[in-house]
């Protein structure tokens, strides 16, 4: 294959920095990979989030570890500057595919961390008391009824079955008995 050329931008500015610096005499290619690598961080700083540049970077730094030593690069900072420019579109369209714009970070002001203090466990021991009193306040069947499936998680027809009755007259006493503690919970 042939030397890849540098692309030009807007302007006539070069992507890639001058090629006497990459192209020094008796260096290893990783050493020159290495010494473009703040190059790179530039590059792709221009060009993304600065949330998601050490990501990028380290990407770009495993492709090119990756590829090992499968054969010499004629121009090693072109080479580097298309990994970069592959690492930034692969980026972009993973965020599109991902619909990343529409995610929203979790923190603690969308997800408050609920204290338990003394009050609230008091509250929460006075509200059980009046449920347990509404539930045992409720009519004989209701009540078996609303245990039964509530707690004991029973389905409409085993709970028909085992208290005589039809799975309608079921559905009826687990309604009337949700109508009475409602407003208990609430």
């Amino acid at each position: 294959m042939g030397e890849r050329t540098a692309t030009k931008l807007r302007g006539g500015r070069s992507l890639l920095p001058k090629a006497d610096v990459c192209e020094a005499p008796g260096v290893a290619p990783d050493m020159e990979i290495a010494r473009l690598l703040p190059t790179v961080r530039r590059y792709l700083a221009r060009r993304v989030a600065a949330a998601d540049l050490d990501d990028l970077v380290q990407d770009v730094a495993m492709r090119l570890h990756s590829r090992g030593a499968g054969g010499s690069i004629n121009n090693p900072a072109a080479y580097v500057f298309q990994v970069a420019h592959s690492v930034v579109t692969d980026h972009a369209r993973r965020n599109q595919v991902r619909h990343r714009s529409a995610h929203l970070t979790l923190e603690d002001n969308h997800h408050p961390v609920e204290v338990c203090s003394p009050e609230r466990v008091l509250q929460g021991k006075e509200d059980l008391a009046r449920l347990v009193a509404a539930i045992g306040a409720l009519p004989e069947r209701t009540r078996q009824a609303f245990v039964l499936h509530r707690f004991e998680e029973m389905s409409y027809a085993a709970i028909a079955r085992h208290l005589g009755i039809s799975v309608s007259a079921v559905e009826k006493h687990i309604m009337k008995a949700i109508r009475i503690l409602t407003p208990v919970i609430d």
